[in-house]
């Protein structure tokens, strides 16, 4: 057991990270109540003018809509093509398994900007008009890298016995799919697709190298900042998009906890 100055000293620098992190989120909510038009502080006077006002501003109510189609698009993509690549690799033996397995996970690891300069060379020399489609084929290049993860870790942990057995009882490979594999990935799955959601609601970068004259919410933020007195409406919402992103982190973060996903208990 660690000496009490130790647990002291731990305790007092986890609490400074925690302050680091999230005093700047605690400003953003607070100014988003400023009645001031300038961001002042202290604040003197509170509103919610500013919520009101973002509530019925349409071009971030559109914003907003292109946002979620772009998540779920992305995230149905990844479903697919991440699971798929996570039962290849972690049920079959073949010549370059290695090599493909650090290419699915590259993605996520290169900086923003290359993947977006890429996707626009892609989208220019097969003259495709940028779009929602080309964003949500943008965002699904690193959303499969979050379902990937957590489907590979789930089977990688899963004894391959119970589809073994299924195959020996005489189910064939869609019924032993279908009754033994996707129940055991199910929560992997949805927390890999809930991780996903969130990743792609949140992204900048890529979109604005993929989106052309289309608008996500924060492709809208950023380019609000370009205006005059606006500062106060973004803040209020940019609070929406934190309280927005934070449901589905957490709801993916208890299922990996509770059904041995990455993180859990196992």
């Amino acid at each position: 057991m660690e000496p009490r100055p130790v647990r002291i000293g731990l305790r007092i620098f986890s609490l400074g990270v925690m302050a680091f992190l999230y005093i700047p989120l605690a400003v953003i909510v607070m100014a988003s109540f400023n009645a001031s038009r300038i961001p002042t502080w202290p604040i003197k006077d509170y509103t919610l003018h500013w919520w009101s006002l973002a509530m019925h501003d349409q071009h971030a109510r559109t914003a907003l809509e292109n946002s979620f189609k772009v998540g779920l698009a992305a995230t149905a993509v990844a479903l697919v093509l991440g699971s798929a690549a996570a039962f290849a690799l972690s049920r079959f033996r073949f010549f370059g398994k290695n090599s493909l397995s650090l290419l699915l996970v590259l993605p996520i690891a290169l900086p923003g900007i290359v993947t977006g300069l890429s996707l626009l060379s892609a989208i220019e020399y097969l003259s495709l008009t940028p779009s929602l489609v080309t964003v949500a084929i943008g965002h699904s290049t690193f959303c499969i890298v979050v379902v990937f993860n957590n489907a590979v870790a789930r089977l990688r942990r899963s004894s391959s016995s119970f589809e073994e057995a299924s195959m020996d009882l005489g189910a064939d490979g869609w019924q032993t799919f279908r009754f033994i594999t996707l129940p055991n990935l199910a929560t992997a799955l949805v927390a890999g697709g809930l991780l996903a959601f969130a990743l792609s609601f949140d992204e900048i970068v890529v979109t604005n190298f993929t989106a052309g004259a289309q608008q996500t919410l924060p492709l809208w933020i950023y380019n609000q900042f370009r205006l005059p007195n606006t500062a106060q409406e973004v803040n209020a919402v940019a609070v929406f998009v934190i309280a927005l992103t934070a449901v589905p982190v957490y709801l993916a973060q208890r299922l990996m906890r509770e059904s041995g996903g990455i993180g859990g208990r196992g």
